[in-house]
């Protein structure tokens, strides 16, 4: 694909990996950047810094969840600004947990957020690049869409749902020109990720690399765009030797949440012990009702 001239909205791009690509993309001379996310403050800072490179930027503070306000809001974009040429989905969540220690509040917050709210965008755009017979739609999954980690079960459930939504789509929207990929990044190092306690051997990766190599990935019209050795090792080593990285991923899961995890599987023994014991205790008295 080639950016010049053309319009592309990037969401997530307050921060961490979305603030890379639109600035990546500024620098690359994209003629204009619809900047999205919650943060209005945070976006607007952004949003000065292209403008310093030359580049025209809108910011649009928004909550993706919310359908109603996401749908008027792209009408009004499209009507201002003419098509929209790249989507970069990239807005997500991430919470780390063993499962059985989960909170329904967070589990419902990576759904809406990772998914729905993707979703809910992808396709308000996608029906107008249809009728335009142009475009390029770029999804944001990780590593975690083709490898799960442990403690990462939700936010690895909802990067494995975007990588099956991507390769629907890409199938799906080819008769109208429109291109669908996939950016997987491995670890990286945003302010999302750094209160996650790390797997050991990870080398997280910087914003900027996996910026870089979605532009590599346009270029090269990649409808899967691994980023790091680390991504490609895991996959080959998924693909070749799944046992060898179970083994990998069992020894890497970080040392305090394998405690929890310990932890909490004695406290499900303990109770199925009590329930066993109180079953006991109640056969009697109801054998005696039986006769």
């Amino acid at each position: 694909m080639n950016i010049q001239g053309k319009v592309a909205l990037v969401t997530g791009a307050s921060r961490g990996i979305g603030r890379a690509i639109a600035i990546e993309l500024a620098q690359q001379g994209i003629h204009r950047l619809i900047l999205v996310a919650r943060d209005r403050q945070k976006l607007t800072e952004v949003a000065q810094e292209i403008a310093a490179m030359g580049v025209q930027a809108t910011t649009l503070a928004i909550d993706l969840t919310q359908v109603r306000e996401v749908n008027i809001a792209i009408a009004q974009l499209w009507r201002s600004y003419g098509p929209i040429h790249l989507l970069v989905n990239c807005a997500g969540v991430a919470y780390q947990s063993s499962f059985l220690r989960s909170k329904l509040p967070q589990v419902q917050e990576e759904l809406s957020v990772n998914l729905l709210g993707m979703y809910t965008l992808t396709s308000l755009i996608a029906k107008r690049m249809a009728s335009q017979r142009q475009g390029t739609i770029v999804n944001v999954s990780s590593l975690m869409g083709k490898v799960a980690a442990p403690t990462m079960a939700t936010y690895s459930a909802t990067k494995f749902a975007i990588l099956g939504f991507t390769q629907a789509l890409r199938r799906e929207l080819a008769e109208y020109n429109i291109q669908v990929k996939a950016l997987l990044p491995s670890l990286t190092d945003t302010d999302m990720v750094r209160d996650l306690k790390l797997f050991r051997w990870v080398i997280p990766m910087t914003p900027q690399q996996v910026a870089k190599a979605l532009i590599a990935g346009l270029e090269k019209d990649s409808s899967e765009i691994l980023v790091g050795w680390q991504s490609h090792l895991a996959v080959w080593c998924q693909r070749l030797a799944p046992w060898l990285l179970e083994l990998v991923l069992q020894v890497a899961t970080p040392p305090v949440i394998r405690q929890q995890s310990d932890a909490t599987l004695m406290w499900t023994k303990t109770q199925r012990f009590a329930d066993s014991l109180f079953s006991r205790n109640k056969r009697p008295f109801a054998f005696a009702r039986k006769t």
